[in-house]
């Protein structure tokens, strides 16, 4: 673990000179928070509350994206070569990626929580020990599919089109779910996203305990642990070098806990259930605001006094 700590510290200090990642890890963040519980919320304090799940979600997944990159561009150019010649390991490397990237994210994080209570006014935030752990733990595991993406493609074409089809599916549940069709109901159950959204919603809204988080904590960990196993396994230190077309399939086999609560999911809809009576909560402090609110009526002129003759 000395070895991850000191990769991971340099990291951290070369990325933070770099003005892409000040775009993509803050301005950007902070973008779509200002778009969302300004436009989409109208700023009311209920309603910043219930977006607040998919703006941190997108933070938090949004940091898988460059960590592949990343990762595949050190091997084209021989960086991870040279890491090879010194007495640190492929868990050394990974390691010290998920590390850098769980420093460089918290900050954001912690910036849109304080944004959402102070700017507008969001005095109850519900749980919020249950939201820091179901973020620490969805940090990791989002890392961690980063790094998996990053073992099994080739070149850096490749990983960005990758991960941008992983993305965008991976954006599905930001929209609320009582207002997608039938179909995108049932497929979105299967995405590890689905179970980020709706446990920060609920941990926000509802200020549920971890221990009634336990299947959102459970799969995200169980998936974490897997996805960072199989990128040790299969991890490159040459471009060179080729993987078996079995690990391929062994990636996909990471989301074996999603694809068990989807199937579960699927048949009792406990997850939509939740989901929309949190929506409604959510919706309720919009709707009860009349459209038009009654006039004042106006203040009858006064009629003077005459003077006396």
């Amino acid at each position: 673990m000395r070895h991850a700590f000191s990769l991971g510290l340099n990291r951290i200090l070369i990325t933070t000179r770099n003005k892409v990642f000040i775009f993509f890890t803050l301005l950007m963040p902070l973008g779509m928070f200002f778009f969302f519980a300004g436009f989409v919320a109208k700023g009311q304090p209920l309603a910043v509350a219930y977006w607040m799940a998919p703006i941190v979600s997108m933070t938090v997944m949004g940091s898988f994206w460059g960590l592949s990159i990343n990762l595949v561009t050190y091997r084209e150019q021989g960086i991870l070569r040279r890491f090879r010649l010194a007495p640190v390991s492929a868990s050394d490397i990974l390691a010290s990626t998920i590390l850098a990237n769980f420093v460089l994210t918290i900050p954001t994080v912690i910036l849109e929580v304080v944004l959402a209570r102070w700017l507008y006014h969001v005095r109850n935030l519900g749980n919020l020990f249950s939201f820091a752990l179901l973020v620490i733990i969805a940090l990791f595991a989002f890392a961690a599919l980063g790094l998996v993406v990053a073992s099994v493609t080739n070149s850096v074409q490749e990983t960005q089109i990758i991960s941008q089809i992983i993305w965008f599916a991976l954006l599905a549940p930001i929209i609320p779910m009582p207002l997608l069709p039938a179909i995108a109901k049932r497929f979105i159950v299967f995405l590890p996203s689905t179970y980020l959204v709706t446990g920060l919603q609920r941990a926000l809204l509802l200020g549920l305990q971890p221990e009634k988080l336990w299947i959102e904590f459970s799969a995200l960990a169980a998936w974490a642990l897997l996805a960072f196993f199989l990128s040790t396994q299969i991890f490159r230190w040459e471009p060179e070098e080729t993987i078996p077309r079995k690990a391929k399939l062994w990636a996909l086999a990471t989301i074996l806990p999603f694809l068990i609560l989807g199937a579960w999911e699927n048949r009792y809809g406990h997850v939509q259930t939740q989901s929309s009576s949190i929506y409604r909560m959510a919706t309720a402090a919009e709707d009860s605001q009349p459209a038009n609110p009654p006039q004042q009526p106006a203040p009858q002129p006064v009629p003077a006094q005459q003077a006396p003759r």
